[in-house]
């Protein structure tokens, strides 16, 4: 399937779906950890020529400078300052989240039972408990090291890579009750098995695995964060592959949207921005998080980087506009009466703006019109999205984000079928169309 968009010497570019799809499946595999997303963005930011930045130093910016700032590791803006940028001019910034629900490992996980080894885990996010069982799973995350100044430990990233957990389903024939429903417990029924107990029983396996995958000694191991992942690779599915199914598509989606759209995208006038807050599954409200100050500190530093203050940057609140990027539920064919009966979006039909006068998606109508326009201008397919008004799905990062910068929000995405599942499913033509979306609201 093939789409066209109209350049800026108005040649028209042939648009191949499964391209951003691809791109899309090279991130799943990579960011398998809130880290590891950051990671990826980064590189694909030095790729493009970005310079980076540190919250610790002074920042000196350029008109037509390509600029970035990774804070605690797992959050990452960037920004775009127009060759033509003057004071006053407007923020375009697109916020999405690099975290994604699932198990953490707790510290001194190691339990010895009945002659298996597991490991203590708790649930992050709103995970589907259920599929996460006989999946092969694996870890990833960052372990912090000692060091010889105390406030700087070493950090060092760390993904398994080979499945080397499971969490093995109970056999029917010990529950006959079970295809009528079962409740797990989380600290009872979600401990993944890693390997059999041996002669010796050595008390702090764990840890001796992952001091031989740094190649340190285990004592040099302080602390870690540490996230299992389902370690299938993603794929095409359907007759004509319309489908693509894959972990952490939720919220992986909107981080290689905005990336592509950032770096395709441009304007002679104003700053492009793009934040990816970590914590959003688990409410945001936390330094790294869109709860945070850290979006509204980068775009009053740029200004102040130009020699403005504070009154040019809330100068700045009227023009500007905020994209929270994430993904949106899809009518379940299976469960039809779950979803608005008026407002319901299909897989493959384009993306997504989601509304709730409840404001749990941060959208108005006037914010709605120009996400219309810019779609409308770049013949991007959308639909629009509102809950029932007798449940709730959940909300995403920017209500919270919005109240910390005030400007302009609405709520964006690709419809997804089993989010927050370890696996989830969307239309393949949706990632390009999201893709397109962002760089025309980059480029308009």
């Amino acid at each position: 399937m093939k789409y066209e968009m109209q350049t800026e010497k108005g040649g028209m570019r042939k648009m191949n779906t499964r391209e951003d799809a691809k791109q899309l499946l090279e991130l799943v595999e990579e960011g398998t950890s809130p880290f590891h997303v950051t990671a990826w963005v980064e590189r694909q930011l030095l790729a493009a020529g970005f310079e980076k930045l540190s919250m610790e130093r002074d920042w000196g910016l350029d008109n037509g400078g390509k600029y970035y700032v990774v804070y605690n590791g797992s959050s990452l803006a960037a920004f775009t300052i127009g060759k033509r940028f003057t004071f006053g001019d407007a923020f375009r910034i697109g916020a999405a989240h690099t975290d994604f629900p699932g198990l953490r490992v707790k510290p001194s996980p190691e339990i010895l039972k009945d002659g298996y080894r597991q490991l203590n885990v708790e649930v992050y996010g709103g995970a589907i408990l259920n599929t996460w069982l006989d999946r092969p799973l694996s870890a990833a995350g960052r372990v912090v090291l000692r060091s010889k100044d105390v406030f700087h430990p070493e950090i060092r990233y760390l993904d398994i890579k080979k499945p080397f957990l499971t969490i093995p389903n109970l056999a029917i024939h010990l529950n006959r009750d079970m295809n009528k429903g079962v409740e797990l417990n989380k600290q009872k029924d979600m401990l993944p098995v890693l390997g059999l107990e041996g002669e010796e029983k050595q008390e702090d396996f764990f840890l001796e695995f992952l001091a031989d995958r740094l190649h340190v000694d285990k004592r040099e191991i302080l602390d870690y964060e540490l996230g299992l992942y389902n370690g299938e690779p993603g794929c095409f599915l359907g007759m004509k592959e319309e489908f693509l199914s894959a972990p952490r598509l939720d919220n992986l989606t909107s981080v290689q949207a905005i990336v592509a759209g950032l770096l395709k995208g441009g304007r002679d006038r104003g700053v492009n921005a793009a934040v990816f807050f970590d914590h959003e599954e688990i409410g945001s409200r936390t330094k790294q998080g869109a709860g945070s100050m850290f979006l509204s500190a980068v775009l009053e530093r740029i200004l102040l980087a130009y020699g403005r203050g504070r009154e040019k940057f809330l100068e700045t609140f009227g023009e500007s506009m905020l994209l929270s990027v994430d993904v949106g539920h899809a009518l379940h064919p299976n469960q039809a009466d779950k979803n608005d009966p008026t407002n319901k979006d299909v897989l493959g039909k384009g993306i997504c703006i989601k509304e709730s006068s409840s404001q749990s998606y941060a959208t108005d109508s006037q914010a709605v019109a120009v996400m219309q326009q810019i779609c409308e201008a770049a013949e991007v397919p959308y639909q629009k999205f509102v809950n029932r008004s007798d449940g709730t799905s959940g909300s995403t990062l920017g209500s919270i984000a919005s109240s910390f910068l005030p400007v302009k929000t609405v709520d964006v995405g690709v419809p997804l079928l089993a989010m927050h599942s370890s696996r989830e499913l969307m239309g393949t033509a949706d990632q390009e169309s999201l893709g397109r979306a962002l760089e025309a609201f980059y480029s308009l």
